[in-house]
């Protein structure tokens, strides 16, 4: 049975079932085509189908009957096969050595050897055949290759039946005996009369083992057979089965579609190219307040319902029909029953069925509500511009991109802007440049505090005050307001004119002279008493600053002494010192005094820079080779972590500054950028030129700097407190000293990081070639 819902895609097309589409239709129009399966059969169908599993079972005995005596015919024959090998091996090797008697006696290993490779090699014989030359002594000295085991030895310890046997001679023919404690059929044939004679075997193991091959293949096979069947047979009950589900479940769903398809204001349509007819669901009838029906429409019927001024729907069907389209998504109005109209929303897709015919098959959605809220809108819209056109202030709207949305006559007018640049989606920078430039701009208020908005005063070019209230939108984008307020401005210079008169008479004023002197002798000796504070402050911070400086060589001489005798212990210059424990104490000290060297160099750099006494010493260095120089230094920590390091430096990038200077803070930043990444990490140093200034940018994937610890980074001694950036050691001047390095080049240190996601510094300094 066929369902709507049968649909696949083939060749990157819709493929739709159109049988079942036309079985959807007819349970649409309440004459469904299908009646559920397996409940009026016949009633010789009936019987079949309940003899059906007894013929399965008959079937599958007669098979297993066959394969039973096929397997005990294949024994048979296989053993009556191995007997006759036998046989023939006996036949052959006695023919092989009729003229060469005299071998058995003298045990001419080499010849006997010799005859049997070449006329009874083992590729001839059967797997576990084999040949065995014995002397009249029962000494086996010559064998196939099979047997070559059993060169040497005395045949009756393998062979008992051999006497008894060899009593017969060749009266006895090919026996069933035990050679090795294996089953095997024999032979043996006396050579002349000295006694010797040729042992001839196959084993039935062998047999045997191909027959347990060829009974497991059949039973396999049977198996199988029996397996489809059984399977088959399930099949056949569970497709019964299904198809009665199907009958059911096909019924509900097509009522569920209609309902859902009344309820969402929507029909299913399909118009046959071929008949140039239409199917209407009966949801669309019902859009249209037209009764149901189960018939198709004709195209000009479906056209005469459409609105005139939407006669598209001839040019809609040409341009499908050449081709030039397959898709439909259109709007347009169609006649309702009350003799109003309709907004619908059509969107379909061209079909193309197996046997070649053409359908446009789509849904179709009642828009009207849609359609009148649009124009509401517009409404409003018009409304909103012939107020703000109306206003008599200069109005203007900008979006969260900084484009124009719109303004009014009076903007246009206070800036003297042409009407070429005033178009929607206009950049502010472009108006801006197009404007007649302010004389005076001066920002004079923040209404709420917050940010979103500011007042700014702006005078003209032809002298006139505007006031420019602007307020950002809840989307992003700002509304500016501006008030002429010459007026108001012109009021304010007569009152400070008015104001500096007052104040000139109230100077004169005799009566207050001796108060006046009197406050003015204090304050200027409360002045000088400040200024005199000031300066010792300032003198006692630089003597600081210089006492600093001043302690590089009383403190750097004892460390490095540190240094030297614990370098000299752990190198043990002068022998062995007796105890593993004094490597490990030479070891600490020499990494806690270079610890500590560092740190105090940091601190004599920081108080140099305070002190004004770092000179740089500027000169023309190329970045590359001393940015290559830098990564060197951080290359083997780095590789200890796995981290990766990415490059990207533009060559030839040349720059006026200290050499020493300049690396001291790449070196800063890259240790930073090492020490804080963790294992498998990523670096990327990366440099360019950018309006006549170097910029040197350096980001990792490392730990991260928490908002609130950024506007402390930088400054002397400090540290973010983490516990990870407590486990790495330093004295927090790394990013001071370079922050206060770039700053003395005339450049500037940017910070940005986040969390478990990584740091971007960035270095400009401007380049004065």
């Amino acid at each position: 049975m066929m369902d709507v819902r049968r649909a696949t895609v083939a060749g990157g097309r819709l493929r739709v079932d159109f049988d079942g589409l036309k079985a959807w239709r007819d349970s649409l129009s309440g004459h469904s085509t299908s009646e559920p399966l397996l409940r009026h059969l016949p009633k010789a169908e009936l019987i079949l189908k309940r003899a059906i599993p007894a013929l399965i079972i008959a079937f599958l005995s007669v098979v297993a009957a066959s394969h039973f005596f096929g397997m005990m015919s294949e024994y048979s024959r296989l053993e009556a096969s191995a007997r006759h090998a036998t046989a023939l091996s006996a036949a052959t090797a006695t023919a092989v050595f009729a003229d060469a008697v005299d071998i058995f006696d003298s045990g001419d290993i080499t010849e006997a050897q010799a005859r049997l490779a070449r006329y009874l090699p083992q590729d001839r014989l059967d797997n576990g055949a084999f040949v065995l030359l014995v002397q009249a002594s029962g000494k086996v000295f010559a064998a196939t290759t099979a047997g070559l085991s059993h060169v040497g030895s005395n045949v009756g310890d393998f062979f008992p039946e051999v006497s008894a046997i060899r009593r017969f001679g060749d009266r006895a023919g090919v026996i069933e005996t035990t050679i090795g404690g294996v089953p095997h059929y024999a032979e043996i044939t006396l050579m002349g009369n000295a006694g010797g004679y040729v042992v001839a075997a196959t084993s039935l193991e062998e047999v045997g083992r191909l027959w347990r091959e060829e009974l497991a293949l059949n039973v396999t096979l049977f198996a199988g057979i029996s397996s489809i069947l059984l399977v088959i047979l399930y099949a056949y009950y569970t497709q019964v089965k299904r198809a009665r589900d199907a009958d059911d479940i096909f019924l509900e769903s097509n009522l569920r579609v209609e309902t859902a398809l009344s309820r969402g204001r929507c029909g299913l349509w399909d118009f046959d190219f071929e008949n140039r007819e239409f199917f209407w669901s009966r949801s669309m009838y019902d859009m249209l307040g037209l009764p149901g029906s189960d018939k198709t429409m004709g195209f000009g019927e479906a056209a005469r319902l459409m609105h005139p001024d939407d006669g598209g729907l001839y040019e809609i069907a040409r341009a499908i029909a050449k081709g030039h389209s397959g898709q439909v998504d259109q709007i347009f109005r169609m006649r309702h029953a009350g003799g109003h109209y309709v907004w619908m929303r059509a969107r379909a897709q061209v079909i193309r069925s197996n046997s070649g015919r053409m359908h446009l098959i789509g849904i179709a959605m009642d828009v009207t509500e849609q359609h009148r809220l649009a124009q509401r809108y517009a409404e409003a819209d018009q409304r909103l511009a012939d107020a703000i056109e109306c206003t008599s202030e200069a109005f203007v709207l900008w979006d969260k991109n900084d484009r124009l949305v719109m303004c009014n006559t009076h903007f246009q007018q206070a800036y003297g802007l042409p009407d070429s640049v005033l178009v929607p989606g206009t950049e502010r920078s472009i108006v801006n440049a197009a404007a007649a430039r302010p004389v005076i701009e001066r920002r004079i208020a923040d209404a709420d505090g917050s940010g979103y908005s500011r007042t700014t005063e702006v005078q003209l070019a032809d002298e006139r005050w505007l006031q420019i209230n602007e307020r950002r939108t809840r989307d992003g984008g700002r509304v500016s307001v501006g008030t002429d307020i010459t007026l108001m401005k012109r009021h304010q210079e007569r009152l400070r004119e008015s104001e500096r008169r007052l104040m000139a008479t109230i100077g004169d004023l005799s009566a207050s002279r001796q108060t006046l002197e009197i406050q003015k002798a204090e304050l200027s000796t409360a002045n000088a008493n400040y200024q005199a504070e000031k300066e010792r402050a300032e003198a006692a911070n630089k003597a600081k600053s210089e006492f600093l400086a001043n302690m590089s060589h009383e403190l750097r001489t004892p460390l490095n002494a540190i240094l030297g005798f614990s370098e000299i212990l752990q190198n043990q210059m002068f022998g062995p010192l007796g105890s593993l424990k004094y490597d490990e104490y030479a070891r600490d000290i020499h990494d806690s005094g270079k610890h500590l060297l560092n740190v105090i160099n940091d601190i004599l750099d920081m108080s140099k820079i305070e002190a004004g006494h770092l000179r740089l010493h500027c000169e023309r260095i190329d970045l590359v080779p001393l940015i290559e120089e830098s990564l060197r230094f951080t290359a083997i920590p780095a590789a200890e972590k796995n981290i990766v390091i990415e490059q990207r430096i533009s060559s030839g990038l040349t720059l006026t500054a200290d050499r020493r200077a300049m690396k001291q803070v790449l070196l800063n930043l890259l240790s930073n950028a090492v020490k804080f990444t963790d294992n498998g990490g990523r670096i990327a140093v990366r440099t360019r030129r950018v309006d006549g200034a170097v910029t040197v940018t350096i980001a990792d994937t490392g730990i991260g700097i928490p908002r609130s610890a950024l506007s402390k980074i930088g400054q002397p001694f400090e540290q973010v407190q983490s516990q990870y950036a407590k486990s790495k050691g330093g004295s927090g001047l790394g990013l001071a000293i370079s922050r206060s390095l770039t700053s003395l080049h005339g450049g500037r240190m940017k910070i940005r990081s986040r969390e478990a996601v990584g740091t971007v510094i960035s270095l400009r300094i401007p380049d004065s070639v």
